[in-house]
């Protein structure tokens, strides 16, 4: 197949390449190989097998669709120019995110040091979605599938709190691959994500409270 690929011009023999690489069961690390061979076509089907994921990453950490965007495709592109430091040492997809990390995090402390949302401000520019939140149990596990307030939630907690939930309640990813993409040890992992879950909790507490006093207030005024 190689040979007969070889023998046609560039274009059919992209096209011919695209339809043929379709057809296989082919590994992440098999296209890195082609890739590296000079098949440069095959980077897009990584593109499209990681895109979603990527980017769903970016926008959990920055919270804005078009930065998230921008930072996606600046991180195709860094990867696309690292491949030849990618030894294999890890998966792929590791790796990938260690470098989809690494960049968010230089997003957000580039924006100044971006300051965190602050949960008062939360509670008055989100008021109708946190009452729905709260209201009964049954909503309240409906409304916590919203992504964008799940994210503006997120963006409460510090840039590496928001990291290591991200990695491991939206992404999924095992205790021993965040291990992997954070550079540091299970125990390191599991202190991190304790510490996170408490402060997620604590800062909804607050949002819960901050809105209750607030609806109160509300109800006064209206009465008076």
């Amino acid at each position: 197949m190689r040979h007969f690929l070889s023998l046609l011009p560039s274009k059919l023999r992209r096209i011919a390449y695209a339809y043929t690489i379709k057809r296989i069961i082919i590994t992440d690390a098999q296209v890195i190989e082609l890739i590296r061979k000079g098949h440069t076509e095959a980077y897009g089907d990584l593109v499209r097998q990681y895109h979603k994921r990527v980017m769903g990453y970016c926008f959990s950490m920055l919270s804005n669709h078009t930065d998230a965007e921008e930072a996606a495709q600046d991180i195709f592109v860094k990867v696309y120019t690292s491949l030849n430091k990618f030894k294999g040492d890890s998966s792929f997809s590791t790796w990938l995110y260690r470098i989809t990390a690494n960049h968010c995090l230089d997003v957000l402390r580039k924006r100044n040091r971006r300051k965190n949302v602050s949960l008062e401000s939360l509670v008055e520019q989100e008021g109708s979605q946190i009452q729905k939140l709260f209201a009964t149990p049954s909503v309240a596990d409906t409304h916590l599938e919203n992504r964008q307030l799940a994210d503006k939630i997120l963006s409460t907690l510090t840039e590496d709190q928001r990291q290591i939930l991200t990695l491991r309640e939206a992404e999924g990813l095992e205790y021993q691959e965040i291990a992997d993409v954070l550079d540091c040890s299970l125990d390191a992992v599991k202190g991190r994500l304790a510490r996170a879950r408490k402060q997620l909790q604590e800062n909804l507490r607050h949002i819960q409270k901050s809105w209750d006093v607030s609806n109160i207030e509300n109800k006064k005024e209206k009465g008076s």
